[in-house]
C-alpha cells in the first residue's frame, strides 16, 4: 500500500490517472482511451473487433476466453460487451473454454511446469453458471473442443480471443481455431495473451510458453499470421503492462481484409503556402 501511494505522489501521470478512475465518466470513449474498466485490455479488443465489424457491415460477433477457472473474466467480458452492444450496434456471442478441472498434467516441458501443475485454477461450474448472464461454457479437453466448435456452435465472426491456458501445449491446441473457414473470422482478430510477460521465476522467452506456440503457428501458415501490435502503448494515453501483450491474427486469404474501414473517406496532405508554413513552424 504504501509503494502504491509513494507511486502516485512520484508519478504526476500515474496520479492523474488514479484520480479519474475515481470519477463517475459514463463516456465509453472516454473510459477506453484512458483505460478506466477494471480490464481495459478486454474491452480494447472487444471495442477494436466490434469498430471492424460495423464497418464491414457485421451485425454480430464473437468473443472467446480460453481459460475460464473461477469465471471472473467472464463475467467482465458480459459486462464490458453490454455498454459496447449499445454503442456499436454490433451483437457479440461470448464463449469461455475450459477444461472445468483446472489445469491438466503438463505435457511438454514448455509447459513451464516450474510455475503450472496439475488442478491449478479449477472451475466452480454450478457456480459460475449462476452468475453468467448470456456466456456459453465450452468445457472439456481443448483440443476436443476446438476441434469441433465451430460445427456444433455455428458461431458468428470470431473478433476478440483472451488466450489464458497458461501451458505451451494448451495454447497451440486453442491456436487450431484459428483454422477454421473465414467465414467464422473477423478478416483481423485481437488477441490477448496472458502469460507471455517474465517474473523472475517463470523466465518467458519465445522458446517456451505461450510466445513458442505464437511463434510456431506463424511459422507454420503463409496466409494467417498472430503477431504482436507495434507500438500499442505509444498511442496510449496510459501506457501498460497489457499493451505489450496485444496480438492480431491477420488473415490474409480473408475476402474482406482489404476492405478499407479508416474512419476518414479521403485522406491527403496539402501543400501549405511560404507563408502558412512559417507560420506553423515558428
Amino acid at each position: 500500500m504504501l509503494e502504491q501511494i509513494l507511486g502516485k505522489m512520484i508519478d504526476p501521470k500515474e496520479g492523474f490517472h488514479w484520480l479519474l478512475k475515481k470519477l463517475p465518466i459514463s463516456s465509453l470513449n472516454l473510459r477506453l482511451d484512458f483505460d478506466l474498466f477494471s480490464r481495459p485490455h478486454y474491452a480494447y479488443c472487444i471495442y477494436q473487433a466490434c469498430y471492424i465489424a460495423q464497418k464491414l457491415s457485421l451485425t454480430k460477433i464473437s468473443a472467446i476466453e480460453f481459460g475460464v477457472a473461477g469465471g471472473n473474466g467472464l463475467k467482465a467480458i458480459e459486462a464490458i460487451v453490454e455498454e459496447i452492444e449499445i454503442a456499436t450496434g454490433v451483437e457479440v456471442e461470448i464463449y469461455g473454454f475450459d477444461s472445468g478441472k483446472g489445469l491438466p498434467k503438463p505435457e511438454d516441458p514448455r509447459d513451464l511446469p516450474y510455475i503450472w501443475q496439475q488442478g491449478f485454477f479449477a472451475m466452480d461450474e454450478n457456480a459460475l453458471r449462476q452468475t453468467l448472464k448470456k456466456s456459453a461454457l465450452v468445457l472439456g479437453d481443448v483440443k476436443d473442443t476446438v476441434a469441433d466448435f465451430v460445427t456444433k456452435y455455428q458461431p458468428a465472426p470470431i473478433g476478440a480471443v483472451f488466450h489464458d491456458l497458461d501451458y505451451y501445449s494448451s495454447t497451440v491446441a486453442a491456436l487450431k481455431l484459428f483454422e477454421c473457414e473465414n467465414k467464422y473470422l473477423l478478416p483481423r482478430v485481437f488477441c490477448y495473451f496472458d502469460d507471455i510477460m517474465s517474473s523472475n521465476i517463470g523466465i518467458i522467452s519465445e522458446s517456451v510458453g505461450q510466445l513458442c506456440a505464437i511463434k510456431e503457428y506463424s511459422q507454420q501458415h503463409d496466409n494467417r499470421k498472430l503477431e504482436k501490435v507495434n507500438g500499442l502503448n505509444y498511442i496510449r494515453y496510459f501506457p501498460s503492462r497489457w499493451n505489450d501483450q496485444i496480438f492480431v491474427l491477420h488473415c490474409f486469404d480473408h475476402p474482406l481484409y482489404s476492405n478499407y474501414i479508416h474512419p476518414d473517406l479521403d485522406r491527403q496532405l496539402k501543400l501549405q503556402s511560404c507563408g502558412a508554413w512559417l507560420i506553423v513552424n515558428s
